[in-house]
């Protein structure tokens, strides 16, 4: 026997005896498949993460999208994680029909999430072009945006790749043990980027030694939900992981998953080479990974291996799902839009053709431009910018244009017994917002995992955070207290999941 698998065959054994587990067991309750897709773009492809387009130039890592689905004789649903910055509501819509026509699970029980990565595709234009193409009756003779055909095809494989991850892991579902808990992640790797100043503003990103700043504006959370699938004769398939922190540590011009891919890597050396670990991001709206007290950034393969080290030494401290019931909730909430005056929209479209003729703007009144853009083609109907001056900030929704002034967005809970729960959320949340989640929750263990089903929201903060003002309030598309009727929202859904089943 190979040493590596030995040592893994040791493991395992020294995690069986520490749990006091028995794989000898009844069938589970629960049917759990698990299995990943490759949704790499092609060279020259648009990169996300930045308010500026670069193409392109090669892989460090393949981006992929990671299903899990759970089954039981009353209920059904699928979690998918894409290597993407954000999943665009068309996105998400387009791959829950097709998968819930493939597989029979209800497309609102299916989770489409993003890790937020930056070296991932900037798709969204790509995107509102095949769904113009896809809605025109004379397919072919349709008027598009995107002239590129390989950008068009990428959208195929994007949408058909994801899906197919979904339908695999489907038909790879089997009875399965699930091990459930936390673990805590000592090594800092993940720090508040907003910091109070001595006039009450909020800077984001100026650091601890900033002359006019008097403290972090905000918590961490250094906890890392787990849950560990294994086979009916124990043997570890896959695991699910989350943590709070922003996909920003790469940089460059080729396609990475960031450090969820060093995470991985650990775990199959460690737990064995055909695990699938799935890494859904926490709410990390306002955490980074710059040590606020100088100008130290930890490197991606550190932040990785430092995370899968802690994740991997934390099975072992992981306890059964004795009476795995499976519940899934499934609400859209009616999120309050800013405005976008036809002034503004103006305004807009002139600050965007200046950024694009080159000439210096400011960063926040780019910003600012990019999400009015962005309200305008959502709330007002007819929307004040034509298609090529929306079009100019890259960000650009087909099925929530004209929604008015609510965005309807998806949010989902999937639940195990009493031990865990996974709940989705849109955008880019405040990690207080998931703390506050996870001390209301009725189970034991709960993932929030951000950047769900709906991108359009953009950032996600506190009504605190509004107040306080800086990068994260400047680019949201929301009200003040959307982020408070996510969390109410999301308690409501974990109270009624935990609630005893009505026998008939």
């Amino acid at each position: 026997m190979a040493p590596r698998r030995l040592l893994q065959m040791v493991f395992i054994l020294l995690v069986a005896v520490c749990t006091g587990q028995s794989y000898v067991c009844a069938q589970s309750a629960i049917k759990v498949g698990l299995a990943e897709s490759d949704i790499t773009p092609p060279l020259k492809f648009p990169m996300a993460g930045y308010f500026h387009e670069r193409l392109n130039e090669g892989t460090t890592d393949p981006l992929k999208a990671k299903a899990i689905v759970f089954r039981s004789d009353s209920q059904q649903a699928a979690l998918v994680v894409c290597d993407l910055i954000g999943v665009a509501t068309d996105f998400a819509k387009e791959v829950k029909t097709r998968a819930s026509e493939q597989t029979g699970i209800p497309a609102n029980h299916i989770i489409v999430s993003a890790t937020h990565s930056h070296t991932a595709p900037d798709y969204s234009k790509s995107l509102y072009a095949w769904m113009i193409r896809k809605s025109t009756p004379d397919a072919a003779n349709a008027p598009s945006l995107e002239k590129d055909p390989e950008r068009l095809a990428y959208i195929d494989k994007l949408i058909t790749n994801t899906v197919d991850a979904i339908v695999k892991a489907n038909q790879a579902a089997a009875p399965a043990r699930l091990d459930s808990g936390w673990t805590e992640q000592q090594t800092p790797v993940a720090f508040n980027r907003r910091f109070v100043q001595k006039d009450g503003s909020v800077k984001t990103w100026v650091g601890l030694e900033h002359e006019g700043t008097v403290r972090s504006a905000g918590p961490i959370d250094p906890e890392i939900p787990l849950l560990l699938v294994r086979d009916e004769q124990g043997r570890m398939k896959g695991l699910v992981s989350n943590f709070a922190l922003h996909l920003d540590t790469v940089g460059g011009m080729k396609w990475s998953a960031d450090y969820p891919s060093f995470i991985s890597d650990v775990v199959k050396e460690k737990l064995g080479p055909d695990m699938i670990s799935v890494f859904g991001t926490g709410c990390c709206g306002d955490i980074n990974h710059v040590n606020p007290r100088g100008k130290e950034r930890n490197k991606t393969d550190f932040i990785g291996k430092s995370l899968g080290d802690t994740i991997v030494s934390g099975v072992a401290s992981l306890s059964p799902i004795e009476a795995p019931r499976l519940e899934v909730r499934s609400v859209i909430v009616q999120v309050p839009l800013q405005e976008a005056t036809q002034e503004a929209v103006a305004k807009s479209i002139a600050t965007m053709k200046a950024v694009n003729a080159g000439e210096t703007v400011d960063f926040y009144d780019h910003v600012t431009a990019h999400k009015t853009l962005m309200i305008d083609q959502m709330r007002n109907s007819p929307r004040f910018a034509k298609d090529e001056d929306a079009m100019l900030a890259r960000r650009v929704t087909h099925s929530l244009s004209g929604v008015g002034p609510t965005i309807p967005v998806e949010i989902n809970a999937i639940c195990i017994g009493r031990d865990m729960a996974i709940v989705s959320l849109p955008g880019e949340v405040f990690v207080d917002l998931g703390l506050a989640i996870k001390r209301g929750s009725p189970f034991r263990n709960t993932m929030v995992i951000e950047l769900s089903n709906c991108v359009e929201t953009f950032y996600v903060p506190t009504r605190a955070a509004f107040a306080g003002g800086g990068y994260e309030t400047t680019n949201s598309t929301v009200e003040h207290g959307a982020g408070e009727l996510l969390v109410e929202e999301a308690l409501k859904m974990l109270k009624s999941a935990a609630e005893p089943a009505k026998t008939p």
